[in-house]
């Protein structure tokens, strides 16, 4: 240790000899690149090798100057090092499921000390610097039920991703519903995401919660302009921070608060349909060091015991029996339960519609509504033997498609609950345009019916009815 130390001042002293070159003069001290190299060799860093890229140019900087992109970048930051060289360690590959902490001493009666997360920087700052790390992550999710919903594969991709992940959620109130249906989300936060204006003391309250929890990465599927830039920057100043921004943005609002940029070429994010979050989903599947390009998930949904015992009594109290009815959903209303797109506004029918398609469905019928006031021209339309539901969250919504024989909608959240159970199903929407953008290509058991007009009011009852005994009978032949 001592031939380390003496031959790391040694090399100091050729680096920088003294300007007064007198054999009696003191040698002069290390700089503070020389002694961080010499502290490698003292403790040996495990993985990191330490290496002399290209000769110094005389008169030149001891540094690489970095030029500065922003006034908000730390001005004690000068850039990578020159002579630092990564080895194999937490430089390749995914990260583990769990973070790496020292074994415990097991002849002392104190062990280790835990420290809090983030705290311990022997451990954590390793891995999270070199191979980027992501322990845990925020996701700013804007609009509704479907928007979340469509969601679902994004969160499958971060898990897969990043083994061990933790995943929170920020939403609307009725957005958050969606994640009782997903086992992968760690924890969902309500709160106005789509609001023009928020208080400012809700919304500083809010950050400070979001701030304890320190989160490596944070995610956002709303616009962000200075406002939500800021507010993300807040909430993770040393995280990567990624979101969408309008192109017609200040490119230096974005490249001040946020450490990546996404610009879809459209306005509103829900008209991509389906693969409305293409951009963000290719940013994340993209290969790494070591890390392959990673697949794109199909959407997996869940529900919880007691979600379907609740959704079990609600049916079975409607009068129809597990297996044994279609669902329909999509009936006109002015409820914000009805669980539409903003991609698609055209997408609720009158209960007449659903009257015609009920005389010729085959089975049981059972009616999904949103509000208990659409209950009396449901049954004025489509006769006193009709069996209703009054249904406002997706997790019974989903239980309620588990138990079923299949599922007729229009582009709602039921026509995506009933593909990711592989469910027979029929799905009207008012354009071809509308059916290709929310209709993923591997829904097989989906049958699509458009209107030749463009407008879902026109849409032939005729062509529903057929499509739907298509892919009831079909069901019936496979089980039989």
């Amino acid at each position: 240790m001592a031939e380390v130390l003496s031959s790391g001042v040694a090399s100091a002293r050729n680096v920088a000899p003294c300007c007064c070159s007198s054999s009696s003069a003191p040698s002069p001290r290390p700089s503070s690149r020389q002694l961080r190299r010499i502290a490698l060799k003292l403790h040996g860093c495990g993985g990191l090798s330490v290496r002399r890229s290209q000769p110094r140019v005389a008169g030149g900087t001891a540094g690489v100057a970095r030029a500065s992109k922003n006034m908000l970048d730390d001005p004690f930051d000068f850039g990578e090092d020159e002579d630092l060289e990564y080895g194999d360690l937490m430089s390749e590959g995914k990260q583990g499921v769990e973070p790496p902490r020292p074994r415990k001493d097991k002849n002392s009666k104190y062990g280790f000390l835990d420290f809090p997360g983030y705290h311990n920087l022997e451990i954590a700052s390793l891995g999270l610097y070199v191979r980027k790390d992501v322990r845990r992550c925020l996701c700013w999710v804007a609009g509704g039920v479907y928007e979340n919903l469509l969601f679902f594969p994004v969160i499958k991709l971060l898990k897969a991703r990043y083994p061990g992940v933790k995943v929170d959620i920020v939403t609307s109130a009725r957005g958050k519903q969606v994640y009782e249906m997903n086992k992968y989300v760690n924890k969902a936060y309500a709160f106005d995401v789509d609001a023009e204006w928020v208080e400012p003391v809700e919304l500083n309250e809010f950050i400070g919660v979001l701030r304890d929890q320190y989160y490596d990465m944070v995610l956002s599927t709303k616009y962000a302009g200075f406002k939500h830039c800021t507010t993300l920057y807040m909430i993770g100043g040393r995280t990567r921070r990624i979101s969408y921004v309008l192109p017609y943005h200040s490119e230096w609002v974005s490249n001040s608060f946020l450490t990546t940029s996404l610009m879809p070429p459209r306005e509103n994010l829900a008209d991509g349909g389906y693969h409305m979050y293409k951009e963000l989903i290719d940013y994340l599947a993209q290969p790494g060091n070591g890390v392959p390009e990673q697949a794109v998930p199909m959407m997996e949904v869940g529900v919880p015991k007691r979600v379907r015992a609740v959704a079990t009594s609600k049916y079975t109290e409607a009068g129809v029996e597990a297996g044994k009815f279609v669902v329909f959903h999509g009936v006109e209303s002015d409820s914000g339960a009805s669980m539409q797109t903003k991609g698609d506004s055209d997408s609720l029918l009158p209960p007449e519609f659903w009257a015609k398609l009920k005389a010729s469905a085959g089975t049981s019928v059972l009616v999904v509504i949103p509000n208990m006031k659409d209950k009396k021209k449901v049954i004025a339309a489509c006769g006193d033997d009709v069996h209703v539901v009054f249904i406002t969250t997706p997790g019974q919504l989903g239980a309620i498609i588990r138990d079923s024989a299949g599922v007729v909608s229009t582009n709602t959240a039921a026509v995506q609950i009933a593909i990711a159970f592989n469910k027979p199903s029929v799905a009207i929407f008012g354009s071809d345009e509308k059916a290709s953008l929310f209709v993923p290509p591997l829904a097989k058991k989906c049958k699509v019916v458009t209107s030749k007009t463009g407008k879902l009011a026109d849409v032939e009852v005729d062509e529903a009815i057929s499509a739907w005994k298509s892919a009831y009978l079909g069901q019936l032949a496979l089980t039989a």
